[in-house]
């Protein structure tokens, strides 16, 4: 790297998104400045539900196991969730959002744990890492790129010592309000829902008293027909004391003037003890950029795409944002990227996320609005019944969550006019465009302790021509290729082929038995 260059990367905004982007690039040898104006965590009890795949980052980042440890409700007591009907305290009730049905179909096991408490994890580790340089306590105030790099000033939060930064790309991963996606002229489009929600985190241990009656459950989405589809949602922050609560309230409610404590009761259904410890405002909406890069400015996390805080989809797409790139960004500053790669980023991410707030999480607040519209006990409780026992054994939401990169650029194999989407199905065959699901091997070992840091090729007694030919190409390229033989008939017969180019992020970019080794890897690292 140049004298000119301070860093690789400068990456602008230190939340999940930000730190797990540096340690992404770091492990891969990319030197990275990460520009956070919070010195400390900020202690607001967001961002809980992680999924199987969110925790498969942790894995390769090498802290899943520290992640775990630093849950805030005691392991095995569960984490899953409920829908109430009216008020917490109903009878009307069924399980929701259960991930541990997807769970075969990934290397690790869904966790739950406050965004403050991750943070400090991964902290912990970007500090562990040569490569990563952490600036807390400053704010980005200047981004200039040219042809050769970026240049971004960092100001002291709330003072005026200055840090000038030089790198080849930078990367904005600094919310919903982003200073970089603005500096960089990157619009978006909103599509505003008009509401204002309040975010409440308040002590009550009378009503973890209360809901004993609903064991192994740490979040409760209480649908009530006075609020037109939104959601009165409720999460444990600890086993026993803290809570958190989202709820739509009047446009013109402040800390004064709104009686919040009786709000709660009302959604409890009981008059229970509370002591609120925080109170905060957001407006529901969605908001998308239009592009995730402008030369070499890239944005990811909420400074790409924002949306309502339901289901736990926002730090997870965040997260997924960081490993899409962060390999990307890497093959592109080592030298081995073709022209197309780092455009694919958007091409894949920008595509999931429209389809995520689109297909769950927007038609989640059609299909409440639909259902509290229509059905109600007090209007024909035998056919309340009937279509609440439905809902119940709904499960697509969790099922049909399979975000994939179908359409893809870069991928080799896809079905004509696909595009990627957040909705798919999950499938142990080895799908191009798809994450790979998990299979052990004949030595007892997951295939995911043998993938490399690079592509992986796995051979299941494939084409031995090929296999060579492949390793040949990859040599020529550069491209970091791990080759993995096997023999196991039964691993055909799981993933549907007997050869399946794995990427760094651990998504298909090729399965199959026969096709020109070097036209796929070209596809795949964005140079045809």
């Amino acid at each position: 790297m140049s004298d000119r260059f301070t860093h690789d990367v400068i990456i602008i905004g230190g939340g999940p998104v930000g730190v797990g982007l540096a340690i992404e690039l770091g492990l891969k040898g990319i030197t990275s400045a990460v520009v956070e104006k919070y010195e400390t965590i900020q202690p607001i009890p967001k961002g809980q539900n992680l999924t199987q795949r969110t925790m498969e980052h942790f894995h390769f980042w090498g802290c899943e196991e520290e992640l775990r440890n630093a849950r805030t409700v005691p392991r095995g007591a569960g984490i899953g969730g409920l829908t109430n009907y009216g008020t917490l305290l109903n009878d009307y009730s069924y399980d929701w959002l259960n991930r541990a049905a997807v769970r075969d179909y990934y290397y690790s096991a869904n966790e739950r744990l406050p965004q403050y408490a991750m943070e400090a994890v991964l902290r912990t580790r970007a500090a562990e890492i040569d490569a990563i340089d952490l600036f807390y306590g400053f704010d980005g105030t200047d981004i200039a790129q040219d042809d050769e790099g970026v240049t971004v000033t960092a100001t002291e939060h709330g003072g005026s010592a200055q840090r000038v930064l030089r790198g080849r790309y930078a990367v904005g991963c600094d919310g919903s309000h982003s200073f970089t996606r603005q500096a960089a002229d990157i619009p978006q489009t909103l599509a505003d829902h008009d509401r204002k929600m309040v975010l409440l985190v308040f002590t009550s241990t009378e009503l973890h008293d209360l809901l004993e009656r609903y064991p192994g459950k740490a979040f409760f989405n209480v649908l009530h027909p006075d609020y037109d589809g939104y959601w009165l949602f409720f999460g444990r922050v600890d086993l026993g004391t803290s809570w958190f609560f989202h709820a739509p309230v009047p446009a013109d409610a402040t800390e004064d003037n709104f009686d919040f404590k009786a709000f709660v009761r009302k959604a409890v259904g009981h008059e229970i003890e509370l002591d609120l410890d925080y109170i905060g405002f957001w407006d529901l909406r969605f908001a998308l950029a239009d592009t995730y890069r402008k030369g070499k400015v890239l944005i990811a996390g909420d400074a790409a795409h924002s949306h309502p805080p339901y289901g736990g989809y926002g730090v997870n797409s965040g997260l997924e944002d960081a490993r899409n790139l962060g390999w990307k960004l890497a093959a592109t500053l080592k030298g081995w990227a073709g022209p197309g790669l780092l455009d694919s980023y958007d091409a894949e991410r920008r595509p999931v996320f429209a389809s995520t707030a689109s297909d769950f999480i927007g038609n989640y607040i059609e299909q409440d609005r639909a259902f509290l519209n229509r059905y109600s006990p007090e209007k024909d409780v035998e056919e309340f019944r009937t279509a609440w026992s439905k809902r119940s054994e709904d499960t697509a939401d969790v099922n049909s969550f399979e975000p994939n990169y179908e359409g893809s650029p870069i991928i080799t194999g896809s079905p004509a006019g696909a595009v990627p989407s957040a909705k798919g199905t999950h499938d142990f065959k080895a799908r191009p465009g798809h994450h790979l699901a998990p299979q052990l091997l004949p030595d007892g070992r997951n295939i995911f302790e043998v993938l490399g840091e690079g592509f992986t090729l796995v051979s299941i007694k494939g084409d031995g021509a090929l296999v060579e030919a492949f390793r040949q190409s990859a040599g020529e390229r550069t491209i970091p290729l791990t080759i993995v033989e096997v023999d196991a008939p039964d691993l055909v017969l799981a993933y549907g082929a007997s050869l399946i180019l794995i990427r760094p992020d651990q998504f298909v970019a090729w399965s199959g038995d026969e096709g020109s080794a070097d036209g796929i890897l070209a596809k795949a690292i964005g140079a045809s």
